[in-house]
């Protein structure tokens, strides 16, 4: 899916991930230095890709998506944690993210646990140590309220 009509930060970090991979079809987790990323670590959420029945595990959540859910989600399955218009929703995006292997862009409108209501906008990033099997999801959100 293409970065079409997303914000400069989103398309920004779509590049990031993108110079990354380098030769390879996705990064690794390991190609990432918080450094050289810090305008963006405000927005990052690190999901880790499980072989067990949560299937995917909050593993760090920016401060800014943080703040945004209202609760710090980290080391909790999506299923407990997610910020989506379900679970459903949540799971179905790193699904299909992991079953292309290829970045997924999403726009919504959401309601924050205060009551106030805005957008976003997020790109959602596979990762895999050994070039095969994607083990983490990266993902930026861009939240903007109305």
């Amino acid at each position: 899916m293409r970065a079409g009509n997303y914000c400069d930060d989103i398309v920004a970090f779509h590049a990031f991930w993108r110079g990354k991979c380098r030769d390879r079809e996705m990064p690794a987790r390991s190609d990432f230095d918080p450094v050289e990323m810090t305008s963006f670590l405000p927005g990052i959420a690190l999901i880790d890709v499980v072989d067990d029945a949560r299937r995917f595990v909050y593993r760090l959540l920016g401060t800014r998506e943080v703040a945004m859910r209202g609760r710090d989600s980290t080391g909790k399955g999506v299923a407990d944690g997610f910020f989506a218009s379900s679970v459903d929703a949540a799971l179905a995006a790193y699904d299909d993210v992991v079953m292309r292997r290829a970045p997924r862009f999403e726009q919504r409108r959401f309601v924050t646990p205060d009551g106030r209501i805005g957008n976003e906008q997020t790109v959602i990033l596979p990762l895999s140590e050994d070039g095969q099997a994607i083990n983490m999801i990266i993902a930026y959100t861009h939240h903007y309220l109305v």
